[in-house]
C-alpha cells in the first residue's frame, strides 16, 4: 500500500522503505533469537497513542513487545527473528495511522528548530486574542443589550470568533479527522465537535436574530485547551534535547595515522577498530581506545563526574567524548560508532526516558474515557429529546450544552493550575521546575540519592593545608600555578588572591604532562605537581583530599592539600530529608576515602564510591525494581542516565548542560536546602491537586444531568465550564500559602548539623 506522508515539526516526513542490507544497520540483538528496532513516530505524542500503538503492534505474530516513548516520539519493538521483519512493522504502524522510520539519535537535534512549538504558540495567541475580545462583547449582551445593538455585537463576535476558530482549532481538527479516517475516536473528536457545533449554531442564531450566541464558549474553550497542549509540547521537547546535547560531545572526525606515517582526516562514522588516531590538546576523543604514545591529562567528568583532570599514560583506556587537556596523544581505536561508551550513554538515556514516559498522570488516564463518555451523553441527549417530541433545534442545543459543559477544562486545569502556582513559589525560593509531573513525583519519593561532587559539595576545590605557609612560598607556588588550567592550580591562585598576594613572575615555565610544572626564580628551580615530581615521599594513605606538592631549589617540599567543601546546609538538608521519613544515599564516582569523608560529615550511612555511569544507573534501577521511588540528585554528565532513570531528579544550576537538561528540577544558589523544600512543596501540591480532581469530577456529576435535562443553555454551560475552571484555580492558589525556607537563608558556612562530623576532621 502507498502510505501518505505526514510532518515532523513542520517538515515533510516521507514513508520509509527498508531494503536489503540497509535494514541491518538499524537492528540490534535483544537476546537469543530476538531482534530490536526503534522507530521515530512523529504522531506518537498524545496519551491515547500509547495503548493504540502498543496493542496494534503487539497483536502481530512474532512481536514480543512494543513500547512507546511519548517524550521522544519513538517506538521500540522486540520481535522474533525470522517471524516478522522491520518493514512489516512500519507497514503496520502506517495502517494504524502513524508514519514511521528507523530512529537516528542525531534527529533529536530537530528540537533546535521547533516549528511545532511556533505553530502552537501562534494558535494560542490567536485564541487568546479572540477570547478576550469576544468576552468583552458578550458582557455587553449579558448586561441587557437588545434588538439591533445585540445583533451587532453578535455579528462582531462572529467576525472575530469564526476566523480564530478556523485557525486556532487546526491542531484538534487535524487530529480528529485523522482518527476518524482510521475508524477510531480520540479525545480531540468531541473537542472539535463541541467547538464546531457551538460556532455553527451561534452563526445560525446570529443570522436569525436570536437572543443568544455562544462564540465566547467556543474560543475560550480553544484557548484553555491550546494552553495545555503548548505546555505539554514544551516539556517533551526539553526532554528530547538531553540526548541531543549528549550527542554533541562526540567528535566530528579524527586525524588517522596511516602505516607510512601520513595523516588524513576521517569522519567519525568511518572510524574502525585498529586505526591509530592523533588527538591534539583541547580536542575530544572520537572513539574508545588505548593510548599508544604520549602522557597527558584528560577531563573525564563524562565518566567520573570529577572536575580534576586525570593523568593518563600509554596503555590507559580512554573513551569517546573525553577531553584531552594538556598534550597530544596517539590512540589505538578499540570501539567506534555505535559501540563507544558515549553511544552507550545515549542508549542508557533513551532507555531511561522510555521507562519514565510510562508515568501516566491521573488526568491522562481519565482522558481515555472522556471521548466515549461525552459522545454517549451528547447522543443520548439528542435522541432522548427527539423521542420526547422536541424539535431539531432544541434537541441540538441541548446536545451542544452537554458537549460544552463536559469540556475537560476544569479536569485539565486541576493539575496544571496547581503546578503553575507551586512552580512560581519554588522559583521565588530559587528552584525551577522543568516538568509539571516532577511535582507529582516529588510528593511520592521515599528515597533520595545524592551524587557528591557539585551537589552536596561545591564542585570547586579549595586549599585547606597548610594554612600557615609563608607568603613568599604561596606567592611563588601561585606564580607557577597561574600558567596552568588545572583545577588545583586555579584553587592555589584563588587562595593567594584571597590573602592579598600577587603571584611571582616565574621564568622558564614548562609543563610536564602527568607530572606538573617547572620554572625558575632568581636562579632557583621551582616545581609544582605530584609528590614524586617534587621529591616527596608517597605515604600510600588516601585521606580523601587532593594534593599538590611544591619545591623550591634544595628546600624541603611543601604539600598543599585541597578539599571540595560542602555546600552550606548540606548536612542540615540531609537531616531534614531523614526527618521527613526519606532514606538518603550517597552515590559517587570518586575515591572511597573522599566519599567516606563527605558521607560522615553530612550523616549519610549508605555510601557507594567509584560508581561508573552504568553502575549508577543499575543502582537506581535496582531500587526502582524494589519498589522505591527515587529522587536522584546529580550534576555531571556521568549522572545523566541515573537522573533520567530516577522516579524524579534534581540538579544544581552549576551542573553540566546535559545534567541540567536530564533533570526535571534545577535549583539556584549555594544552599542544598532547595532539595528538602522541593519535596515539601511537592507533597502539598499533590494534596491540593487531588482536591481539584474531586472538585472537577464533582462539577461534572452535578452539571451533566442538568444539561441533559435541558435546564442549562449553551451559554450557561459555557459560564459553568468557566466557573469550574475558576474554582480549581482558586484552590490551586492555596499552594502559595505557607512558609518555604529560602536557599542560603541559614547561617553561611554551617557545613554540619548537630551530631555530624565536621568535614575537615572527617578523615
Amino acid at each position: 500500500m502507498t502510505l501518505p506522508c505526514c510532518t515532523l515539526d513542520g517538515e515533510y516526513f516521507q514513508p520509509f522503505k527498508l531494503e536489503g542490507e540497509d535494514a541491518a544497520r538499524w537492528i540490534s540483538s535483544a537476546g537469543p533469537g530476538l531482534k530490536r528496532i526503534e522507530f521515530l513516530v512523529p504522531q506518537a505524542n498524545r496519551p491515547d497513542s500509547m495503548p493504540h500503538i502498543e496493542t496494534g503492534l503487539g497483536a502481530l505474530a512474532g512481536v514480543r513487545s512494543a513500547r512507546v516513548n511519548l517524550t521522544g516520539r519513538r517506538v521500540a519493538v522486540v520481535y522474533e527473528e525470522g517471524a516478522i521483519g522491520p518493514q512489516a512493522l512500519i507497514d503496520r504502524l502506517g495502517m494504524l495511522g502513524y508514519m514511521a522510520r528507523p530512529f537516528d539519535p542525531r534527529e533529536t537535534g530537530l528540537t533546535k528548530d521547533d516549528k511545532e512549538n511556533a505553530r502552537l504558540l501562534r494558535a494560542l495567541a490567536v485564541a487568546g486574542f479572540a477570547a478576550g475580545n469576544v468576552m468583552l462583547l458578550s458582557v455587553s449582551v449579558w448586561s441587557g443589550a437588545e434588538g439591533a445593538t445585540r445583533d451587532l455585537f453578535h455579528w462582531l463576535s462572529a467576525m472575530i470568533a469564526l476566523p480564530a476558530v478556523a485557525y486556532a482549532g487546526r491542531p484538534f481538527f487535524y487530529s480528529a479527522v485523522n482518527a476518524l479516517s482510521l475508524g477510531r475516536v480520540n479525545m480531540d473528536v468531541p473537542i472539535s465537535l463541541g467547538v464546531l457545533l457551538a460556532s455553527f449554531m451561534s452563526l445560525f442564531e446570529t443570522v436569525n436574530g436570536a437572543e443568544h450566541a455562544y462564540f465566547d464558549a467556543a474560543v475560550t474553550l480553544l484557548f484553555f485547551l491550546l494552553a495545555g497542549r503548548y505546555l505539554d509540547h514544551l516539556m517533551r521537547a526539553r526532554a528530547r534535547s538531553a540526548i541531543a546535547q549528549l550527542i554533541s560531545l562526540s567528535a566530528e572526525g579524527a586525524s588517522v595515522i596511516e602505516p607510512d606515517g601520513a595523516r588524513r582526516y576521517v569522519p567519525a562514522r568511518e572510524l574502525k577498530a585498529g586505526m591509530l588516531v592523533a588527538v591534539a590538546a583541547g580536542d575530544r576523543l572520537p572513539a574508545d581506545g588505548l593510548i599508544r604514545e604520549g602522557d597527558s591529562d584528560l577531563d573525564r567528568s563524562l565518566l567520573t563526574g570529577e572536575s580534576a583532570p586525570e593523568t593518563v599514560k600509554p596503555g590507559a583506556k580512554v573513551h569517546a567524548g573525553e577531553m584531552n587537556v594538556t598534550a597530544p596523544i596517539t590512540v589505538e581505536i578499540t570501539a567506534a560508532g555505535n559501540d563507544t561508551f558515549l553511544s552507550e550513554l545515549v542508549r542508557l538515556m533513551s532507555s531511561a526516558e522510555q521507562g519514565q514516559s510510562r508515568y501516566i498522570r491521573i488526568a491522562d488516564r481519565l482522558a481515555r474515557f472522556y471521548s466515549p463518555a461525552v459522545h454517549t451523553l451528547a447522543a443520548a441527549t439528542l435522541i432522548g429529546w427527539l423521542l420526547l417530541g422536541h424539535g431539531w433545534h432544541d434537541s441540538i442545543m441541548a446536545a451542544i450544552a452537554v458537549l460544552i459543559i463536559t469540556c475537560p477544562c476544569a479536569l485539565g486545569l486541576a493539575v496544571p493550575a496547581v503546578q503553575v502556582v507551586a512552580s512560581g513559589r519554588l522559583f521565588r525560593s530559587g528552584v525551577m521546575i522543568k516538568d509539571g509531573a516532577a511535582l507529582e513525583k516529588l510528593a511520592g519519593v521515599d528515597t533520595v540519592i545524592f551524587d557528591k561532587t557539585g551537589t552536596l559539595t561545591r564542585g570547586e576545590p579549595a586549599l585547606v593545608s597548610p594554612l600557615m605557609v609563608s607568603t613568599d612560598t604561596l606567592a611563588l607556588a601561585a606564580g607557577l600555578a597561574q600558567n596552568s588550567k588545572h583545577p588545583l592550580s586555579r584553587a592555589l591562585v584563588r587562595e593567594a588572591a584571597n590573602r592579598g598576594l600577587h603571584p611571582v613572575t616565574v621564568s622558564g615555565i614548562a609543563e610536564h604532562p602527568g607530572l606538573g610544572l617547572s620554572g625558575h626564580d632568581m636562579g632557583q628551580s621551582l616545581k609544582l605537581g605530584s609528590r614524586a615530581w617534587c621529591g616527596m615521599e608517597e605515604t600510600g594513605e588516601d585521606v580523601g583530599l587532593l594534593e599538590f606538592a611544591f619545591r623550591r631549589g634544595g628546600n624541603a617540599p611543601v604539600l598543599f592539600q585541597f578539599e571540595d567543601r560542602l555546600r552550606p546546609d548540606a548536612a542540615k538538608t540531609v537531616a531534614a530529608l531523614q526527618d521527613m521519613g526519606l532514606a538518603v544515599h550517597l552515590l559517587s564516582g570518586d575515591r572511597e576515602a573522599a566519599v567516606r569523608r563527605v558521607a560522615e560529615a553530612v550523616g549519610i550511612a549508605t555510601a557507594v564510591s567509584r560508581a561508573s555511569p552504568q553502575a549508577k544507573l543499575a543502582y537506581v534501577d535496582a531500587l526502582g525494581k524494589a519498589g522505591k521511588k527515587v529522587l536522584m540528585v546529580g550534576d555531571g554528565i556521568n549522572d545523566a542516565p541515573a537522573l533520567a532513570a530516577g522516579y524524579t531528579s534534581m540538579a544544581p544550576s552549576t551542573a553540566s548542560d546535559i545534567g541540567r537538561t536530564a533533570a526535571e528540577t534545577v535549583w539556584m544558589g549555594e544552599s542544598a536546602a532547595a532539595v528538602a523544600n522541593a519535596v515539601k512543596v511537592g507533597r502539598r501540591t499533590q494534596r491540593i491537586a487531588k482536591e481539584n480532581f474531586i472538585l472537577a469530577v464533582g462539577y461534572n456529576v452535578l452539571a451533566v444531568p442538568l444539561a441533559m435535562a435541558g435546564l442549562v443553555s449553551p451559554l450557561v454551560a459555557a459560564v459553568a465550564m468557566s466557573t469550574s475552571s475558576i474554582i480549581v484555580i482558586a484552590n490551586a492558589l492555596r499552594v502559595g500559602l505557607g512558609r518555604t525556607a529560602e536557599p542560603g537563608s541559614t547561617r553561611p558556612g554551617a557545613d554540619t548539623a548537630p551530631g555530624r562530623k565536621p568535614l575537615r576532621d572527617a578523615a
